[in-house]
């Protein structure tokens, strides 16, 4: 059984928003266009309460993708974005929603980012995907959505790690590319034995 993750597929991350990554609403038609192919289809949504301690303007002088360290480890600091309930947060309007078997929201622990589909980024909260996956019997997944060098990186290797077979369409994914972070986080799946399509 095969599984398309599509990942924060979401304004905020498109032209115009908050944290908008260059071509993010490019990939979308042929987001749509694959889902058929899939025996499910999970879209997982970034849902940040208001004040998230990932956001930089909680944080007195810092600035947006600064580094601070969190009890967990290194955090980025990102500009207010994916607040829940926001416009920002909602999927691309063009995105096909109707058509996902399950949307799974993460990063809403107000003291925890989520890049990751399967972990909070103390690599130890999970989000119950991995049991929904078991359950479904889905063994292979393909993902694809934003951003390459963080939430994709991030849910490929620790699938990866946990024993499904994964594949991530870089065509139908665009990145952040923070300081080499997508050249990193390349090599780091390739690494954990996904394969990069």
């Amino acid at each position: 059984m095969r599984g398309l993750i599509v990942i924060d597929v979401q304004n905020d991350f498109c032209p115009g928003g908050a944290l908008a990554v260059s071509g993010g609403d490019e990939i979308v038609q042929p987001i749509n266009a694959l889902m058929s192919e899939f025996d499910a289809v999970i879209l997982t949504q970034d849902w940040h309460p208001a004040g998230h301690s990932s956001f930089a303007s909680q944080h007195e002088g810092a600035t947006p993708f600064s580094v601070t360290q969190m009890p967990y480890g290194a955090q980025v600091l990102w500009p207010d974005h994916c607040v829940q309930g926001s416009p920002g947060a909602n999927f691309h309007m063009a995105l096909e929603v109707d058509r996902a078997d399950l949307i799974l929201r993460k990063g809403f622990r107000p003291q925890i980012d989520s890049y990751s589909a399967f972990f909070e980024n103390d690599h130890q909260t999970p989000t119950g995907l991995e049991g929904y996956l078991r359950t479904r019997a889905i063994t292979e997944l393909v993902m694809v959505g934003l951003a390459t060098d963080f939430c994709v990186n991030f849910s490929a290797v620790d699938a990866a790690r946990l024993g499904f077979s994964v594949t991530v369409r870089q065509d139908l994914c665009r990145a952040i590319d923070l300081d080499g972070s997508l050249a990193a986080a390349r090599d780091g799946m390739m690494k954990a034995g996904v394969i990069l399509a």
